[in-house]
């Protein structure tokens, strides 16, 4: 007994049926895209770049939980 499946849902060849699978998920991502992340909310959003730049390289390290000896603290 065989336990592939020899059942489709659609007549079509397989390779029509391909580009059709994908070409839906490219219309999806498109309007997810556009939906979400093609513009900012409002142009005033935007921060100086030597502001973020100072706040990422300036950064101190998270601090160790008081719960946890050093050694743990490496692990």
């Amino acid at each position: 007994m065989s336990f592939a499946l020899t059942k489709r849902f659609t007549r079509l060849p397989l390779a029509v049926e391909i580009t059709l699978i994908l070409v839906v998920k490219i219309a999806l991502l498109t309007v997810l895209w556009k939906a979400f992340f093609s513009e900012p909310q409002t142009k005033k959003m935007r921060m100086p770049t030597e502001q973020v730049e100072q706040h990422f390289l300036n950064a101190q390290p998270a601090a160790i939980p008081s719960h946890l000896s050093p050694s743990e603290a490496r692990q």
